[in-house]
């Protein structure tokens, strides 16, 4: 399915990470196997450190701490948004959506549109396709696009295969209209026969959580998870992604009538190093420009490494002037999109942490 847009522009982005943090090798002993060969693992996949929630941080916190810190730093206004859409495969709750949580402890005003939308290593262009859907309302002036995901909290941390590359992070991003005519092309595909590469098989109306579900077992490389885990097929995903994804950039630029010499900077999905260096190689896109290094310094926060490569890299260029992009994300779903625009400049473009639970607790007022 292709897309264009005009009149439409990114204005600001913020990411926010846990301030805490754990190394591959204060991990590496929790892992059935050899030192040696995780090591060597280590150089190969690019991961080193991340970025994990402690105890019962949920999506919705990290989402309200970032736009708290945009309200108190005067770079949005509480009631200058007309919709709020959150992408999250972590939700608070099954019921109520997480945007109506972020929207009610805020104190957000009640004509405000929120929507949820569960999507997950796409989510971030998926995010900014439906973004710009909304703006053609006329009561739609600006759309703040929150995308998050806390599944370190799904992940267990005896899978060496999953485990050392997860992180939690979320963005907001701030989108509205524009006096620019200049044309923004996306394109998204989905395969659902593909659907167990990535899955939580429990936890759900199918199969809900129990004890039997939350029981470990081990696979035949060692590692131990259960089925209200997180599970992926690493093998199938890399496949996807080498066939898949080249067509589809090429297809994008062929309808936007662009080269791949025009695009500056190719900002995709990082799952990890091995993989994106890889399709850098096929697509025949010099590695530079296709930026690998969200993983091993924050991990895999699904959808949300695709804006978090923008702030680690191109923070202070994109505050000062428009870098034609090109966005991929791909994986749950089976699902996988790319959009090409030219970002900024930008009002801000920030990385924030969320505070640990010792700072939390230091800050709080103390009792009486």
């Amino acid at each position: 399915m292709n897309f264009t847009f005009a009149n439409r522009r990114m204005t600001g982005l913020l990411t926010v990470v846990p301030a805490h943090e754990r190394s591959f090798m204060e991990e590496m002993d929790n892992f059935n196997f050899p030192r040696a060969r995780s090591l060597k693992l280590m150089e190969v996949m690019g991961y080193d450190r991340h970025r994990l929630v402690q105890g019962d941080v949920c999506s919705s916190d990290l989402a309200i701490h970032g736009l708290q810190h945009l309200f108190d730093s005067g770079r949005l206004g509480r009631d200058d948004f007309d919709a709020l859409i959150v992408v999250t495969q972590s939700p608070d709750y099954i019921m109520p959506s997480t945007s109506s949580v972020v929207q009610g402890k805020l104190g957000l005003k009640n004509d405000l549109f929120c929507l949820d939308i569960a999507q997950g290593c796409a989510g971030f262009v998926i995010g900014m396709i439906q973004a710009f859907l909304l703006l053609a309302q006329e009561s739609v002036r600006k759309v703040v696009l929150v995308n998050v995901d806390v599944l370190s909290r799904k992940v267990s941390p005896r899978d060496r295969n999953s485990y050392p590359l997860i992180g939690d992070a979320a963005s907001i991003a701030v989108i509205e209209r524009s006096d620019d005519p200049r044309p923004i092309h996306a394109n998204l595909k989905m395969d659902g026969a593909g659907r167990e590469a990535l899955m939580i098989p429990a936890g759900g109306m199918r199969t809900p959580s129990s004890a039997e579900t939350a029981a470990l077992t081990a696979d035949a490389e060692g590692n131990e998870r259960s089925l209200d885990n997180l599970v992926m097929d690493g093998s199938a995903v890399f496949n996807f992604v080498q066939r898949e994804v080249p067509p589809m950039i090429e297809a994008l630029l062929d309808a936007a009538g662009r080269t791949s010499a025009e695009v500056e900077y190719f900002i995709f999905h990082q799952p990890n190093r091995f993989m994106l260096q890889k399709l850098a190689d096929k697509m025949g896109v010099p590695r530079v420009k296709m930026p690998s290094n969200v993983v091993e310094r924050f991990g895999n926060s699904s959808g949300v490494t695709i804006p978090m490569a923008l702030t680690l890299n191109l923070g202070e260029r994109l505050t000062s002037g428009p870098v034609t992009t090109c966005f991929a994300g791909f994986g749950v779903g089976l699902t996988w999109a790319s959009m090409l625009m030219d970002v900024g400049p930008l009002d801000f473009c920030e990385n924030i942490e969320y505070p640990t639970s010792a700072d939390q607790t230091s800050a709080a007022p103390a009792d009486g």
